[in-house]
């Protein structure tokens, strides 16, 4: 008896060492957001879902601010935050780095995250962090349907034209971007070889009217299929106007668009949340760059609308996705004859800007192994080439 209390006495021992975060480690952490937009904006409302699933399942307490441009507002609700007594000050928008980054030197005792940065890894910053998800992969098996769905028009004789042709309309031509629509369009092809794409950028994270422009445009110059890479419904509204398959992101549109909505990928923020909550309930290191994944539920698809979608396209995008989470198969593959050129040459090399610089430098060889390392380095996208296949129609940055 003296052994078996000895023993479940060390094992008490024990498991305090490792430092388990209770509920009350949680509710002394404070979490503040920042975003962009409000609800209306899909991108701000899949990061406002995640952050309130991060609260209930933490029993945290949340204070959020929304339509915080990209200038010095982004600093001072940050300062806000900070003074109001956040230990967690998290912003959601690109353009609100160099403010949040400002923000964190003010207050070190406050941890600093932000989504798609560039700066947290080469700036040293411990309290500063950046992080995204390999949301290519999941673009890729959106991509999957789609091509599906053109092989499908295609033996049906409903091609607008002789060679299948989607359209995609994007925000800007920073390499998140690049990243998303080229790791669309190489899903699409894997299983739609002659399929090609045509991108017209609007200039704008989120400007309805300026992307259902931009997709009627696309409609009218034949396209079969558009997808994109943009904040509101205006895209698969004129989708769901004309008839037109849609592949949407960010959320489901079936609602709103239940004739021609396929699939959507989206970043699922909320593994991030409960992670840097954790991190700072236990006294943990927040990493400086964090990538989210398939496997750990960082990067989803929705439902596929069986209404719109080809038939096998629930069961072909579920091999696919299997073969992401076992390390198989990779997005960017250089070693697959033909798959990715530019110019007609097999791609084999490429030196990309990884480290930020007001220069861009090319510093880094991200080709290896047979593929195209995205978001291995840092943890934002760097991938920016402009591949065989693929047509700018303007250039908006």
């Amino acid at each position: 008896m003296k052994k078996i209390i000895a023993l479940a006495l060390a094992l008490m021992l024990a498991l305090a060492c490792i430092g388990f975060t209770t509920a009350e480690d949680k509710k002394a952490v404070k979490l503040g957001v920042i975003l962009l937009h409000d609800e209306d904006s899909t991108y701000d409302l899949n990061f406002l879902n995640a952050v309130n699933e991060a609260r209930d399942a933490l029993g945290i307490e949340v204070v959020v601010k929304k339509n915080i441009n990209e200038s010095n507002a982004c600093y001072e609700a940050a300062c806000e935050l900070a003074e109001d007594g956040c230990n967690i000050i998290f912003a959601d928008s690109f353009g609100h780095e160099k403010y949040m980054l400002e923000a964190a030197e003010e207050y070190p005792n406050v941890e600093f995250c932000h989504a798609t940065g560039v700066m947290a890894h080469t700036e040293d910053l411990p309290n500063f962090h950046n992080a995204f998800a390999a949301i290519y992969e999941g673009r890729y098996l959106a991509g999957v349907a789609a091509g599906l769905k053109l092989e499908e028009l295609k033996a049906e004789g409903k091609l607008k034209g002789e060679v299948p042709l989607m359209g995609y309309v994007g925000a800007f031509t920073y390499a998140e971007v690049v990243s998303g629509y080229t790791s669309f369009y190489l899903g699409a092809k894997s299983v739609c070889e002659d399929v090609i794409m045509k991108v017209q950028f609007t200039g704008s994270w989120y400007d309805e009217k300026e992307e259902k422009a931009a997709a009627e445009a696309l409609i009218a110059a034949g396209c079969d299929l558009i997808s994109q890479h943009a904040d509101s419904m205006g895209a698969p509204t004129a989708c769901e106007n004309a008839g037109i398959p849609n592949v949407s992101y960010n959320g489901s549109t079936v609602e709103s668009c239940p004739n021609t909505f396929i699939v959507s990928s989206r970043i699922n923020w909320e593994p991030y949340f409960e992670y840097i909550v954790n991190c700072v309930a236990n006294g943990e290191p927040i990493d400086t760059d964090w990538t989210g994944t398939i496997a750990d539920g960082s990067v989803m698809l929705s439902e596929i609308n069986e209404t719109a979608a080809a038939k096998g396209t629930v069961e072909k995008v579920a091999e696919i996705k299997a073969q992401f989470e076992n390390g198989e198969l990779h997005v960017f593959d250089t070693a697959r004859e033909g798959f990715i050129t530019v110019g007609g040459m097999q791609l084999d090399s490429y030196m990309a800007n990884v480290d930020d610089d007001p220069e861009y430098a090319k510093d880094t060889e991200a080709i290896s192994e047979g593929y195209f390392h995205e978001s291995e380095y840092r943890s934002a996208p760097y991938f920016d080439i402009q591949i065989d296949g693929i047509q700018l129609l303007n250039a908006k940055f």
